[in-house]
């Protein structure tokens, strides 16, 4: 049986994200994003609990994304709202970034949109995407570092 705070803060969420998607719609509007922003991180910390929501953000692995998207909602909240939300995705992409190949394996198995998904295309990028993309980002790094492999 679902708690009545996941029920809340299932439709805070969703409320947040109209709000956001509607704020982007109308070219930007600042109060928009600023309201979606709060109803959302409310939503998200009524859905999975106060001390889940505090270990997920504090993880020293994701520091990255928790600048970006608090620096995003920081940035509409003083009036900048395209370079707020460009962190903002940013930071989604980084945090939320490992859900997406789980996401798209289940849209896979649904019947009108699977199709879509089963294209070879749209498989290697949703499954490069997510973790496999920052796993592989040192070993890149390393390949195109010349400082290694040049001599002293």
């Amino acid at each position: 049986m679902i708690s009545d705070n996941t029920k809340i803060g299932t439709g805070l969420l969703f409320l947040g994200c109209i709000f956001l998607f509607l704020g982007v719609l109308f070219l930007f509007d600042t109060t928009l994003l600023a309201m979606g922003d709060i109803l959302f991180l409310v939503g998200l910390t009524l859905t999975i609990g106060v001390s889940r929501t505090r270990r997920f953000f504090s993880r020293s692995d994701r520091m990255r994304g928790n600048i970006a998207f608090f620096g995003g909602v920081f940035l509409v909240m003083i009036r900048w709202p395209i370079f707020g939300m460009i962190c903002q995705i940013y930071g989604l992409i980084y945090l939320f970034g490992q859900f997406f190949p789980i996401a798209a394996n289940a849209m896979r198995d649904m019947p009108v949109v699977g199709s879509l998904f089963r294209i070879p295309a749209v498989e290697n990028f949703f499954e490069n995407f997510g973790g496999a993309s920052r796993r592989t980002s040192t070993s890149r790094r390393e390949a195109f570092d010349l400082s290694a492999r040049l001599p002293v």
